[in-house]
């Protein structure tokens, strides 16, 4: 059921008390316009949260790269979380994932065509997108996990919300996990509650709905993940999830922030799923590498070993693992599925904003009032 994974640690209630009055200063000096947010002559549209990790900007990212590729130049910026390196740096097919992340290289390799650039200033990315010879003819540029820079005013803001994790029943850092109060909900134009089941019934949608109490200029989207053909990590081979046999053993690897709806749409394949988590952006080490050989070797055969596209760059890394484990390991693609057959009501969104806000329309509006 919705909000089933929230945790509060009430004894560090009073820490968050302190935490919520530094962010509620900082929200207050925007909105006093004190702290300025700027505007840009080109569509900016940001996928964020207010929780920490784990809603899923990544796939919802690559939706809508996706859909605005065919007829746009498209750019993503993100603030490369745990590369390292610093400053603005413009990905090729050649970057690593040391230089410029994990989730910036996934995407990057998934859509070559695309600018993506890491700059943990985004006026500076932004601004560098837009001027630099090598990208200045971008059309559109799309924000990773931006909801809280808001030194940039998008003109669509989207806020992800985990099914599993609802803010209105989460408290503040770090007694909770949201890095502001659920009011700041109020900033989003666009809300889609993540990670939603499969099955889920109507009645689960009005109860989620009533809960948000989003207000009239706000628009509520439900989505849900979609699996693709499980690919060999270290190999060319795939094979599908009905594949997967109930007898057959899976480790899930993991190191994102919130593996349990993947484990429960792989529960629908076999009975038998052991997990082994590890933090987001997690690098492997040795020791870690030891634990999923070990691990591995403990399940009973027939066996594999399923991770994530957000993992694979990591784990390609790593040595040490044993030749049984690498001819085991496969990696699961991700994409969202928008739901309630609200599909082309949100692409319509999209692409109208982007048409609307283009440089070509603002320019044809210079030229007719002239």
């Amino acid at each position: 059921m919705e909000g089933d994974l929230v945790r509060i640690d009430r004894w560090l209630l009073p820490l968050s008390w302190l935490y919520g009055i530094g962010v509620a200063i900082r929200n207050a000096l925007f909105d006093l316009h004190i702290l300025k947010s700027h505007s840009y002559n080109i569509p900016i549209i940001n996928i964020g949260n207010i929780t920490v990790g784990g809603t899923g900007k990544t796939p919802h990212t690559e939706y809508l790269l996706r859909l605005l590729s065919h007829s746009y130049r498209v750019a993503v910026l993100s603030r490369g979380y745990k590369r390292k390196t610093r400053g603005y740096i413009l990905a090729t097919m050649e970057s690593t994932v040391e230089e410029i992340g994990d989730e910036p290289w996934q995407m990057k390799q998934k859509f070559p065509d695309a600018y993506v650039a890491v700059d943990h200033n985004r006026q500076r990315g932004i601004q560098r997108l837009c001027t630099d010879e090598a990208t200045r003819d971008v059309d559109v540029i799309l924000l990773d996990d931006a909801y809280q820079h808001r030194y940039v005013h998008p003109g669509i803001n989207i806020l992800l919300v985990d099914y599993h994790r609802m803010i209105t029943d989460d408290c503040l850092l770090p007694a909770g996990r949201l890095r502001e109060p659920k009011e700041a909900k109020h900033r989003a134009n666009i809300v889609i509650v993540t990670k939603c089941p499969h099955d889920i019934k109507p009645m689960g949608f009005r109860v989620v709905q009533k809960a948000l109490n989003l207000m009239p200029y706000q628009r509520l989207y439900f989505s849900t993940f979609r699996y693709g053909q499980l690919r060999l990590l270290y190999g060319n081979e795939e094979r599908s999830l009905s594949s997967i046999t109930q007898d057959e053993s899976v480790l899930l690897l993991t190191g994102i922030a919130m593996p349990e709806q993947m484990k429960l749409d792989l529960s629908l394949h076999t009975k038998s799923i052991t997990a082994l988590s590890f933090a987001d952006h997690h690098y492997y080490t040795q020791t870690d590498v030891s634990r999923i050989n070990q691990a591995f070797e403990r399940l009973p055969k027939p066996r594999m070993i399923i991770t994530t596209e957000k993992d694979a760059p990591r784990l390609l890394l790593t040595s040490g693992l044993s030749d049984e484990v690498r001819q085991s390991m496969y990696v699961l693609p991700t994409e969202v599925e928008i739901m309630r057959n609200e599909k082309e009501n949100f692409n319509d969104k999209i692409t109208g904003y982007v048409l609307k806000n283009s440089r070509n329309s603002i320019l044809a509006k210079g030229e007719n009032n002239l």
